[in-house]
């Protein structure tokens, strides 16, 4: 038995509780990848961060859900680097970051704002009418089909490919009521890890828009505040033209307030360029966690 320092970090927040909570473990060298799941699954949250050493960056990240690996997860990456921040262990600057899409450049400002570039989007228009899409998402097929005259159904991948949705009001979007089971099946038939529905309607006048993200074939049901998906939707509005002027340099998507996880993303995606995203985080748990042996099935202790 060893044990591992591990932290519950609330990120694309600035108030303790609120925004999506990521596990964050600083030190997961010499950790195998079935205590890297037990962990995650411990943690109960919908990602959680494991920081190595890297050959190739600063440092690596993996990141797991309670139930699977996943390539890239933007609020745990906000999280983990904005708890080494706060700890001392990195300065305010660049840095570069190893993930399982690459190597990804990192910023972090003096004040603690964590901005993560995403990879080069690639966007691509599907074929699924309307009445499907609504089905599988509670929604009503008119409401989508109202806001899509000029932005259309799509996949928007930057690092993690969603199918991004508009929809006309945040009534709407509020009464969504999904099929997880069918998300997941409509995802995987597009190739993509879940569903980003975002109306115009948001509740901050100050804000671009606002999204919810479901990712059933991850084990999130519904992901609070995504880093990942506001990328994706940002690379996608700026592809589409979705503004009368220029894409704004940059934009807000708050999110999470219909599962009582209120955030905000700050995103950059102009010009067709590899997005960014940013925020703040809170810290909300630091302890010690009781690691079983590499492929035993004993249950962690906090």
């Amino acid at each position: 038995m060893t044990e591992t320092r591990a932290l519950l970090v609330d990120a694309f927040t600035d108030e303790p509780c609120a925004g999506n909570a990521a596990g964050v473990v600083p030190d997961a060298d010499g950790l195998a990848d079935d205590q890297m799941q037990a962990i995650a699954a411990e943690l109960g949250a919908s990602e959680t961060a494991f920081v190595t050493g890297s050959d190739d960056a600063d440092r690596r990240v993996r990141y797991f859900t309670p139930t699977t690996e996943v390539d890239l997860c933007g609020h745990a990456t906000i999280a983990s680097h904005a708890h080494l921040f706060a700890d001392g262990s990195i300065e305010a600057g660049e840095h570069t970051l190893e993930t399982n899409v690459g190597v990804l450049d990192i910023d972090v400002t003096d004040d603690g704002v964590v901005w993560m570039t995403q990879n080069a989007p690639e966007i691509r228009e599907v074929d699924l009418s309307y009445e499907r899409v609504a089905r599988v998402t509670g929604t009503e097929a008119a409401a989508l089909r109202g806001a899509s005259d000029d932005i259309p159904l799509a996949v928007a991948d930057t690092g993690l490919p969603f199918l991004v949705v508009p929809i006309t009001y945040l009534s709407d979007l509020g009464d969504a009521d999904p099929d997880f089971d069918a998300v997941e099946t409509l995802a995987d038939e597009v190739g993509a890890a879940g569903v980003y529905m975002f109306s115009f309607d948001a509740l901050d006048r100050e804000s671009t828009l606002h999204g919810r993200a479901w990712v059933p074939g991850a084990g999130v049901d519904e992901d609070p505040v995504t880093g990942t998906a506001s990328g994706a939707a940002g690379a996608y509005l700026d592809h589409f033209g979705a503004f009368d002027d220029d894409t704004p340099e940059e934009m807000v998507f708050e999110q999470g307030h219909f599962v009582d996880r209120p955030g905000t993303v700050r995103v950059r995606a102009a010009d067709g360029g590899a997005p960014t995203v940013g925020g703040t985080a809170v810290e909300t748990f630091d302890g010690d966690l009781v690691v079983p042996d590499a492929d035993e099935d004993d249950i962690l202790e906090a």
